[in-house]
């Protein structure tokens, strides 16, 4: 990987760690199909105008068909299995389940894309959850309603993402990464917004609530979808996606700065190993023959 790669992995884990507090806060409020729309339409705001400024608009000119299946595989079914996951369990048990996305995709890849595994990658992958599961692991619990139900899809979220980027490598690996997310959030708002109107909550919505949809729809919606494709496009979706890896280290990391969490040994411990694990994922390291 190039170091501008690298750069775009670590800030997309940054701002996709952040979007879990956000659904904590806002998804009691607007509820799990609601926000995901709010998202996605906030997303396409901030997007459109970004392409129609830096973009030819005939680059949105795609298989709509195709870049519908996208979206649904890549934004409306993953915001909204997580989104709804984070209403019976804690951010740190969904980003562990969210993780699991690059071993998905590196087996469909694998199986559809004929993408060898070699050795070094498969420990990576390995190292990488061990990582994720040591740094979270005394700060979930299981003890909420309908946990198993937020568990399972939490898990199917993490198979949509994988699916959704090895589809877009087969697919749309040609296409301009800020048409593809340009397009796939306007495909999302189409398909969310009848169903957002019909769910509108009856009781209004908090401002902290307004402030935590925007921001997930500006920087992990928006700038978080331009630099995901564009690592789908520069390094493939195998590696792209080893960054639920950083995810929860992430999500660790913004509690301390902006809620004063403490930040303990096993922490930066935990946080080592992820490192060390998406490294060897996505080829930065390696041993032996890969």
């Amino acid at each position: 990987m190039k170091i501008s790669d690298i750069v775009d992995l670590v800030v997309l884990g940054a701002v996709w760690g952040a979007s879990f507090l956000f659904m904590r806060i806002a998804a009691p409020e607007f509820g799990p199909i609601v926000l995901v729309a709010v998202r996605v339409t906030i997303g396409t705001m901030f997007l459109l105008p970004i392409f129609l400024y830096r973009a030819d608009a005939s680059e949105l000119k795609m298989p709509w068909s195709k870049l519908a299946l996208l979206s649904v595989l890549n934004s409306v079914a993953p915001f909204f299995l997580l989104t709804f996951a984070t209403l019976s369990i804690t951010g740190g048990l969904a980003g562990i389940l969210n993780a699991t996305a690059p071993i998905w995709a590196a087996i469909i890849a694998w199986l559809w894309l004929s993408d060898r595994l070699g050795a070094s990658r498969i420990v990576g992958l390995l190292i990488g959850f061990v990582g994720v599961l040591a740094l979270v692991w005394n700060k979930v619990s299981l003890a909420f309603d309908g946990t198993t139900v937020a568990i399972l899809a939490g898990l199917l979220a993490a198979v949509f993402y994988a699916i959704g980027g090895n589809y877009a490598k087969k697919h749309m690996s040609g296409v301009n990464p800020l048409a593809l997310a340009t397009g796939t959030m306007i495909a999302a708002t189409v398909i969310l917004f009848p169903v957002a109107i019909y769910l509108w909550p009856s009781e209004p919505v908090s401002t902290r609530a307004w402030v935590s949809a925007i921001i997930m729809g500006i920087a992990s919606t928006g700038i978080g979808y331009i630099l995901y494709f564009r690592l789908i496009r520069n390094v493939g979706p195998a590696k792209a996606i080893t960054v639920t890896y950083l995810i929860p280290a992430f999500a660790m990391f913004w509690g301390a700065v902006f809620i004063d969490e403490e930040v303990t040994a096993t922490m930066l411990v935990g946080c080592s190993i992820i490192f060390l694990g998406t490294a060897l994922a996505t080829g930065m390291l390696s041993f032996g023959r890969k």
